[in-house]
């Protein structure tokens, strides 16, 4: 019963990072799994419905990016990985960690760097962490399409930089990060002028 976690979300400067647990079924295998940077949209999608079929126990969870501010991102990152091992519903006998850093388990765990490309189950749950905040993303866009989330999934891109200047810091942005704080103290500025 190993588990691995993975986190998807810790370079964006809007929305939250999302975490994933799954304990793979030996007897069940998945082919084509990977760290899911190196997939393509398509892959990870197919993949996603296969991993939540095929594995013992999956979960998901996240910290949203107002947490994110108040905890900063690493303590959001194994918060979210946390809490999705702790969704699973049964204890893993060991967790393997996407990165070296370990969250606060009640079981052994241990770091991977590079764990993604390397532990089947860690692949898995970088996937199902990537598509679940892709499709947050996608339904953000909805809500604030001035932003273009759908198209960088709130990466600080030129365009999202150049969108966030020009319409302001919107209620997911993630205020502690520096280019938000760069926008809300030039929005500061110039209402300090105003007055």
């Amino acid at each position: 019963m190993i588990c691995g976690t993975d986190e998807a979300g810790r370079g964006p400067i809007a929305g939250p990072v999302v975490a994933a647990a799954v304990i793979l079924d030996p007897n069940n295998p998945i082919e084509g799994i990977n760290d899911s940077k190196k997939l393509s949209e398509k892959k990870r999608l197919a993949l996603s419905e296969e991993i939540k079929q095929k594995a013992l126990y999956w979960a998901i969870a996240q910290c949203d990016a107002e947490e994110i501010d108040r905890i900063n991102i690493l303590q959001a990152s194994l918060t979210a990985m946390k809490r999705a091992v702790e969704a699973l519903g049964i204890k893993p006998e060991k967790v393997l960690v996407d990165g070296n850093c370990v969250p606060k388990l009640q079981v052994p765990a241990e770091a991977v760097v590079g764990g993604d490309a390397l532990h089947a189950c860690i692949g898995a749950a970088s996937i199902l962490a990537k598509v679940e905040r892709d499709r947050q993303m996608l339904a953000w866009h909805e809500v604030y399409p001035q932003y273009d989330f759908a198209k960088h999934k709130a990466y600080p891109t030129p365009a999202h930089l150049e969108a966030l200047r020009t319409h302001g810091v919107c209620p997911i942005h993630r205020k502690s990060f520096r280019p938000v704080m760069r926008v809300l103290a030039a929005q500061a500025a110039a209402q300090a002028a105003q007055d």
